[in-house]
């Protein structure tokens, strides 16, 4: 508690980023070829179903999502699974709702398929939809009628909206780390969490104070997690060994400690929810 304290204390009156630098970016290159694939194998498949399921990171309930669904929307019943729920801040749950309701989405099921929190409730939403009654044991989904389930890769929006849109995706695992760097994606991930004052790094790895610098943050994390590299300098007087900071192995255990939930939950979209207009009721 005192280190939380200190934290916080030291954190008053910091000025923290209001931008992040997102130009010379090439947002079109993270959507990997295997997905475009994909794609075309899920539009076949949605021929043959009668719901669609789409499952989305709770963090990001109003980015990223496949504008396919969206286009489908009125023509076939669709459940919306924001998965993960145990990681993200859910404060503004209702906002999130009527923002999506807005959107023509009804059905919103928050779950955690880790722990099994709400997943019981996808099937009766599905059937409920469907004008069907059924009982979920196993990998039976319905008796009467025969009910199947398909299932499909995960596959992104062939276009990225946005650079920031992109990193978002990426802190959640949907973009491969190395097409943005993993070093931009934890300076992101930073700014992100100072902006939302939210400073469990902070405490996580026992650091002075919260600090808006990714490169202070990583040397500090290198250096408590040992993760330091001998390199040899060239001086007047020959070659010196230097121990430096590995600093791609202190920002790939900075995401992976946020992807944990070690960092605390989080959401990505706040500022998407605060810019956007809220349904009317």
């Amino acid at each position: 508690m005192r280190l939380a304290f200190r934290a916080l204390g030291g954190a008053a009156g910091v000025a923290w980023r209001e931008s992040f630098p997102l130009g010379g970016r090439d947002v079109a290159r993270w959507f990997p070829g295997h997905m475009a694939k994909g794609l075309k194998k899920m539009q076949s498949s949605l021929k043959l179903v009668d719901c669609i399921i789409e499952v989305h990171d709770a963090r990001i309930p109003l980015s990223g999502r496949n504008p396919l669904f969206q286009e489908t929307l009125g023509l076939k019943p669709h459940v919306l699974v924001l998965n993960k729920m145990d990681l993200a801040d859910l404060k503004e749950q209702q906002k999130i709702i009527q923002h999506l309701e807005g959107e023509g989405l009804k059905n919103v099921v928050f779950t955690n398929c880790l722990q099994g929190e709400n997943v019981k409730q996808i099937i009766p939403t599905v059937t409920g939809l469907v004008g069907s009654s059924c009982r979920y044991h196993r990998g039976e989904v319905c008796e009467r009628p025969l009910m199947f389930l398909l299932d499909t890769p995960g596959v992104l929006a062939p276009r990225i909206e946005s650079v920031e849109m992109g990193l978002k995706l990426a802190l959640c695992g949907t973009v491969l780390d190395h097409l943005v760097g993993e070093e931009t994606l934890a300076d992101y991930l930073l700014y992100t969490l100072n902006r939302h004052q939210l400073f469990g790094y902070v405490r996580h790895y026992g650091l002075g104070g919260a600090c808006d610098d990714i490169a202070s943050v990583l040397k500090q994390v290198a250096v408590r997690l040992g993760k330091t590299q001998k390199v040899k300098v060239l001086t007047g007087t020959g070659d010196v060994n230097v121990i430096q900071p590995n600093y791609p192995a202190a920002a790939r255990d900075f995401l992976q400690t946020f992807r944990r939930g070690l960092l605390g939950p989080v959401m990505l979209d706040r500022d998407v929810l605060q810019r956007s207009p809220v349904a009317e009721p």
